[in-house]
This record gives structure tokens, sequence and C-alpha cells, in this order.
């Protein structure tokens, strides 16, 4: 809803009556002292939601001028004595609606649904913290949607797995009027203007790509702007914070030169590299080698909570060298360390990352519909509001927490295309992985069979094991008989 919309009527009475015949425009900003009853207030009619500037046109007559001091006297004590914290969030959340790095509704869909969008109506989806009113609610103007697929789909069926995932999205974003499916920064911001929930896509984990630099171009056609290296298992090429997994361990190679390959073809391409769930040296070797800014999408602060999931402080200061951004996670566990939290765990987060690194460096990623359990006052992303008012009780100015809400990842996004656009010369990448390092039976080597090979798996069983494998199985039979008729 527009500010001017909640103006009470006296209010906007005096914006249509109190400028003099003929007056020309004036250009105003919201500007608020830290108290509700010392708050200056100014009129808003047509806003640019990036710029904050406010442009209104007033005129009148004889009668009104000559009432004008009584009605304006009228309206700012009615105002001061009435405008709320809450009124505050959200003029300013409606003039900086928040871009949020990561939610797993996809996921859900699948899940919950088959990925069947005709069994519901996304405007109102149960069982999940997300749907179309309440991310309206929650003034959320830019959702990145994660496309995840298990882990164990590694080696396995994961390339399809999620091209599936970026099926449901494409198709939730193109077919909803509510959403726009956006590819750049600038597609970002039209969608803005268009009144529109911007829509960009990210695929969660490297296992995805199948250790292939080809399907991650054509991800990157599909519309796929960001990726993480890894989520809860290592790949071939890097290292996860996670220990879930017993999978391409390795020593002292947490990203490896194929890894380092994969980087430089998301920096030509203009996709964001995403180290959330990285181990903390992959993070590291990624932050030295990447040409772009790079994020954490969904990671909080290690000093607060020492999860292995969340940012040390040494970590945090190589990424502001790198201009890149940390978007805190809401998931208890990497709040409290618990299963239970509140809003103000939650802001002790974003208190201590802007003391290390400042406000500049520091977005949101909820990781809605991706965890188990969100504090208390923060269940769904129509709650993102009370974060917002208690880090302005705070202090936190609205000049810093425009930026946390949407210009600092507008920043990097940007910056990832200006470096896709110097390396456009840059021809792709046909670095592959060796086989012995992807260690993968199900990748097929291109050659010839053999016309007089076996044509079946059993005659290929036999032909392997030749005479003295076939001796044995035939004691294995005959011992299974005389078993069998006892």
């Amino acid at each position: 809803m527009q500010h001017s919309a909640r103006l009470p009527v006296l209010y906007r009475f005096v914006l249509l009556f109190s400028g003099a015949r003929g007056a020309g425009k004036f250009v105003l900003s919201v500007c608020s002292c830290p108290t509700r009853w010392s708050t200056r207030y100014f009129l808003t009619t047509r806003q640019n939601m990036d710029s904050g500037k406010i442009m209104v046109r007033a005129s009148g007559s004889f009668l009104m001028k000559s009432l004008r001091p009584l009605v304006i006297y009228s309206s700012l004590c009615y105002l001061i004595s009435g405008y709320t914290d809450r009124d505050r969030v959200n003029d300013l959340m409606s003039r900086y609606p928040l871009i949020d790095g990561h939610n797993d509704l996809a996921l859900q869909l699948r899940i919950l649904h088959s990925n069947r969008l005709s069994q519901i109506d996304l405007h109102n989806v149960s069982k999940v913290a997300t749907d179309i009113t309440r991310l309206q609610a929650g003034n959320v103007q830019t959702q990145m949607f994660a496309v995840y697929v298990m882990c164990g789909a590694q080696e396995k069926d994961a390339v399809r797995l999620t091209l599936e995932q970026i099926d449901v999205v494409r198709r939730m974003c193109t077919e909803y009027q509510d959403f726009e499916l956006v590819t750049s920064a600038q597609e970002l911001k039209n969608s803005a203007m268009r009144h529109k929930i911007a829509c960009l896509m990210s695929i969660e984990g490297g296992h995805s790509i199948d250790s292939s630099l080809p399907a991650l171009r054509m991800f990157y056609q599909l519309g796929v702007r960001s990726m993480a290296l890894t989520h809860t298992c290592n790949t071939p090429w890097a290292e996860s914070s996670s220990k879930l997994y017993n999978v391409y361990q390795r020593q002292n190679n947490s990203l490896t030169k194929f890894g380092k390959a994969v980087v430089e073809e998301m920096n030509r391409l203009g996709m964001i590299v995403d180290l959330s769930h990285t181990s903390w040296d992959t993070a590291s070797a990624a932050l030295k080698h990447s040409k772009a800014p790079v994020i954490f999408s969904h990671s909080s602060s290690f000093s607060i909570c020492n999860h292995g999931r969340n940012v040390p402080d040494w970590l945090l200061r190589d990424l502001k060298k790198k201009h890149g951004l940390i978007m805190v996670n809401l998931h208890s566990k990497f709040i409290s360390c618990r299963d239970e939290a509140n809003v103000s765990h939650v802001a002790d987060h974003f208190d201590h990352i802007k003391k290390v690194i400042g406000a500049e460096s520091i977005g949101i990623g909820g990781d809605f519909d991706g965890a188990s359990s969100f504090p208390q006052g923060l269940e769904d992303v129509s709650k993102y509001p009370a974060l917002i008012q208690e880090l302005l009780r705070r202090n936190w100015t609205e000049n810093e927490l425009a930026s946390v809400l949407r210009n600092n990842f507008l920043r990097v996004f940007e910056e990832v295309e200006r470096v896709r656009d110097r390396l456009s010369l840059n021809r792709p990448s046909e670095v592959q992985i060796p086989l012995e390092e992807a260690q993968n039976s199900c990748r097929l080597i291109l050659k010839r069979p053999d016309p007089k090979g076996p044509t079946d798996r059993s005659s290929s069983s036999s032909a392997q094991h030749g005479p003295k494998g076939l001796l044995i199985l035939a004691l294995v039979l005959l011992l299974s008989s005389l078993f069998m008729n006892e």
C-alpha cells in the first residue's frame, strides 16, 4: 500500500490545498527521529522506490491560504500523536521493499504436491511459510527461490531433478500475474516499478551440475543467476561445511583446479557465487579466486552462534574486502544454536555483523520453507516488518536499513554483471574434470561397443568372471539347492 493512501483524510486535504495557486513542485523526503513524539513528516504522492525521492504538486485558493496555518497545525498534531513505529516500518519498507536471498518454497511444492501446481493456489498455501499473500504482507519485492535437490542425487539423477525444480519455479513465476521471472538487476528494478514480486533462481548445491561446465551454462540459459558451490555434501571439486555425507574426502584441497574453473565460468556468465553451505576453507579460496563480489545467501554470525554454517569474523572481513554480502539466515539453530529463538536474537546477529564489517555488507536471506524452526515473531515471510522494527528500535538508521533491505544486493548483482561485461570476449571454458577426480561410475566413456563382446548384463558378468567365476557360481547354486531340500 502506498504511503499517501495511508495518510489521514485531514492530512491529504492539506496536501491538496495548502500551496499557493500555481505553486511549483516540491521535492521532499521522509526523515524521522528515533521516537514517535519528535518525528518530522513530509508528504508523499509519487515515489521512486530505489532513490527515496518523492514529488508532490500543490495548488490552492485564497480561502484555503487563509486557513492554512490552522489546518497544517491540526494535521501535524494528529500525525505526531498517531504515527506508530509500525507505520514507520511500513513506510520504510514500501519505499525499500525487501530482496530476500533464499527461500525453499519450490522444495515444499515437490514434497507436498509433487510439483503439481494445478492442485494449489499460490496466493494461499497451507503447511508452508510462503505464499503470494504473505510475501506481499511482508513487503517482499524480490524473492531468490532455491532450486534444490537432495545430496543423495549426486552421481545419480541430480541434473534431471534440478531441471524439474527449475521448471516448477519458472511455471509459478510465469503463471501467476503477481510474480515476474527476472534475470538481471535492471529487470528486477523494472519489476518493482510494476509492483510485481520478482523471482530470481538460485541452484543450491554444486552437485546439481554433475561437474560439468556445459551443464552450468545451460542452467544459466534457463534463467539461473546464482549457485551455491556446495550443499551438505562435498562435490568432487568443493568442500561442504557439513560432515553429513562422507563423500569426496580430500586433504588440503578445499577448492580444486576444476572448482576454480567453476568460479571463473560463473564470473564470465554473470552468475552470483554463493558460499552458504561451503566450508570456511572453500569460501576463503573462492573469495580469493573470484573476480566478482560473492554472497552468503543465508548464513549468520559464528561469533553469536557457533554453528558451522555461520561465518566467522575473519571471513566476514575478507568478504568486505571483496565488496560481498552476507544475507542473514533466520533458522533458529543458526540464530540461537537452539530450536527456540526470538526477534531480539536475530537482531544480535545484525548488530554484530554491522560492528565488524558495516551495514553496507548485510542483507536478509530468511531460508523459509528450508528449515524446521524459526524465531518467535518471525514464523513466515509476512513477519519481516517485525525484524525491521526491532532494528529501528536499536537505532539503525533508515539509510542503513534501506541498504540491508535492498540496495546492497542490487549493488552486488550489478557489479557481477559489470564483471561479466568485462569478460564478454572470453570464450566459454572447455575445462573438464578428470575421470579419476569425478569418481563417478555412472559416467559413460564414449567408445563403440565390441561387436564380439557381451550383449546383456548376464553375459557381461559371465565374461568378466571367466571359468573360475562360473565354477564358484555353480557351487553356490548347488549348496543352495541342498539347503532348500533339507
